[in-house]
């Protein structure tokens, strides 16, 4: 383990430029195996330690997922994909 308290897994791009990186926060993290991903699209992924995850689809929509399963979209229009409207963090 690291001083920023954690270490790296894994990390990469793949032959059409896009981005991968794991890191293990240990045990007492909800999810200690965390990782997330960027596109060339512009999207992006986050896994993170407290078991919450976010998505940015590079246009303009996001939706953050709390640990408990609750979601947040916004920048999706009326066609949203939780059917949730508000801020995402």
């Amino acid at each position: 383990m690291s001083d920023k308290g954690y270490s790296y897994q894994s990390s990469g791009t793949n032959s059409q430029g896009n981005h991968f990186c794991a890191r293990d926060y240990g045990s007492s993290a909800s999810n200690s195996n965390s990782y997330h991903y960027s596109n060339t699209d512009g999207s992006y992924y986050y896994s993170n330690p407290n078991g919450s995850t976010y998505y940015n689809n590079g246009s303009g929509g996001s939706t953050y997922t709390s640990s408990s399963g609750e979601k947040t979209s916004s920048g999706y229009g009326s066609g949203s994909l939780s059917g949730n409207s508000g801020s995402s963090k």
